[in-house]
């Protein structure tokens, strides 16, 4: 792909706009650990939650999409569609819990919950496991995604490019810590959404517009419901329905994944726990689940549609999305994507390593070897720990041979443990060790059934990765259920102390309740959460389908759909409106 002038004046735009934002906010992120990690608990909902959609927008995303419509129709897409179940959970049962308990990491929240070795040894193992292997297999296949956008657009040389834009970023991430990362996500994912709805509509023009485009793809999928449908077809050869009922069923409440782990967790959690309040917290996650799942799809899979028609025989179906830019964009909207992808590959590489990093120096350094040490050497230890990590990320990149089976393989290591990540917040009689053992098992089983068994995750079929979701949730599930009941109950001392700083309230803290006085708690929300939760997960999926049916399907249907969608956020804005808690958060966390 030839560049012009100002295809480069883009790209260049985008980079000065980048480091002024750096270099302004790298005053605020010399305050304290709290200002660079969690920017003092001071981000707004709508900053926090555009954040979350910036760092899930990853150069990685568009090809995945495209890859899994090429091989599997629109439907394809219900390997991670189904996770807004979960994400939806994290809004109305669990954000407002995470922004109580204060912790300025997910896993610090382990010597909270727990006491005693067995909540050392969790903290400790956890921070390690997401800082290091699950952060590099992250990072290595975004950045195996950007290789392989910068090879195919420039026709340079991929790793040494990529190299530089993964220096530049972790050089803005250390000068301005969380803040800058959050601002510059704001920017990034203006510039990828204006980047990407602007080739979606060159490519569905250079097909002859939606009509065509929905006629081509019954054509070259066989027939509508193959290509266009968003439910597989049952006669498929793919996801079969006891697959998608795996999905369904199954998969968004059991399995760990990043960005939409059952109860939070992560860089998610990251965000929640720099807002302002409560309420800012709740409005974050949702923002972020109604973009992630409901708004951002389209553009790309009309892309994925036209080059699933454009380029049927690619051995990697993943490239077709950069070859319907490569070669159909004019200037400047070639430097706009190329601008747009680095936007969305440095938002994501931002986040990972601000999140690693807060790992290995709140709960690693400070926890276990320098407890007193000062805040420049925090950022020291901070810029050593990024170094290994963007060195150990090019390294894994090398094992990875899509980003689909990248995908696969984390949601198959953390099947089972989304259980006790999600009940540990409501039932007292959990412990650390039921979390260990859930690890444990999980990464044990999903090995064992794909390298002894025999069944792989990546099967085309989708078969073989519900046998092996299925299995593993089974297995870690009961494991970490029967450790549970053979070990001993944490201290009332642990209990009652977390319990007085995040009154989760509901039946499974009953008992501590009462010896606090607190006997009266309801979970947040009280029963109202559950509808809400029901109503966001209708509206998120009704407003996913009603523009799909307007893009390329029937106009009736995809008003109906909207009007679905528009009928159940009215009641997600008038039950909130009736929760007193919610509406005077800001007071509450003040007394906090």
């Amino acid at each position: 792909m030839h560049l012009y002038l100002a295809d480069w004046i883009i790209v260049v735009l985008y980079f000065v706009l980048a480091a002024i934002i750096a270099i302004t906010l790298s005053r605020r992120a010399r305050r304290s650990i709290d200002d660079y990690f969690a920017t003092g608990r001071s981000l707004p909902w709508w900053l926090a939650g555009t954040s979350m959609v910036a760092t899930t927008f990853a150069a990685d995303t568009p090809l995945a999409v495209t890859g899994l419509v090429a091989k599997h129709g629109i439907a394809g897409n219900w390997l991670w569609w189904n996770m807004a179940l979960s994400g939806m959970l994290t809004v109305f049962f669990f954000s407002r819990l995470w922004r109580r308990a204060g912790v300025l990491t997910d896993v610090e929240f382990s010597e909270l919950r727990y006491s005693g070795i067995g909540a050392t040894i969790l903290r400790a193992t956890r921070s390690v496991y997401l800082a290091i292997p699950i952060n590099l297999i992250i990072m290595a296949w975004v950045s195996r995604a950007m290789i392989t956008i910068m090879e195919t657009t420039l026709g340079i040389d991929g790793t040494s490019a990529t190299l530089i834009l993964f220096a530049i970023t972790a050089a803005y991430v250390l000068l301005s810590g969380l803040w800058g990362v959050v601002l510059t996500d704001f920017l990034q994912f203006i510039v990828a959404m204006v980047g990407s709805i602007a080739l979606a509509v060159v490519a569905v023009n250079a097909v002859g517009g939606l009509d065509a485009l929905a006629t081509l793809s019954q054509k070259h999928f066989g027939q509508a419901q193959h290509g266009a449908g968003f439910f597989p077809p049952l006669d498929g050869s793919w996801l079969p329905i006891t697959t998608l009922l795996v999905f369904l069923a199954v998969q968004w409440w059991a399995a760990w994944y990043p960005g939409a782990e059952p109860g939070g967790g992560g860089y998610i959690a990251q965000r929640m726990l720099s807002t302002k309040n409560e309420r800012h917290s709740l409005l974050a996650v949702l923002w972020f689940n109604i973009a992630h799942y409901a708004i951002r799809p389209w553009p790309w899979i009309l892309v994925a549609l036209v080059a699933s028609i454009r380029y049927p025989n690619l051995d990697n179906p993943e490239q077709g999305y950069v070859l319907v830019m490569v070669d159909l964009l004019p200037t400047p909207l070639k430097g706009l994507l190329l601008a747009a992808f680095v936007a969305a590959y440095m938002s994501t590489i931002s986040t990972h390593l601000n999140w690693g990093a807060s790992y290995l120096v709140n709960d690693i350094y400070l926890r276990f070897l320098r407890k007193q040490a000062a805040l420049k050497e925090q950022i020291l230890v901070g810029r050593l720990a990024t170094g290994v990590l963007i060195i150990l990320a090019m390294i894994t990149m090398q094992f990875l041979t899509t980003v689909e089976s990248g995908w696969k393989l984390l949601m198959a290591l953390g099947a089972g443990t989304g259980s006790v990540l999600i009940l540990r917040w409501y039932w007292w009689r959990i412990n650390a060790w039921s979390e260990i053992s859930a690890m444990v098992a999980s990464f044990a089983t999903a090995i064992t059934v794909q390298y002894y068994f025999g069944y792989n995750a990546d099967d085309p079929s989708g078969a073989g990765y519900a046998i092996v979701m299925l299995w593993t949730a089974g297995i870690t599930t009961l494991t970490w259920i029967v450790v549970t009941l053979l070990t001993p109950a944490e201290s009332s001392n642990t209990l009652e102390h977390f319990y007085h700083k995040v009154r989760p309230g509901g039946l499974g803290w009953r008992r501590v309740a009462r010896r606090l006085g607190y006997d009266k708690d309801r979970i947040p929300g009280g029963a109202l959460s559950w509808l809400n939760w029901l109503s966001a997960c209708v509206a998120v999926y009704a407003t996913l389908f009603g523009c799909g049916e307007l893009l390329l399907g029937s106009t009736t249907k995809g008003l109906v759909w909207l009007g679905t969608a528009t009928i159940s956020f009215a009641v997600i804005a008038y039950n909130l409106r009736q929760d007193s808690e919610f509406m005077t958060s800001t007071t509450i966390t003040k007394q906090k």
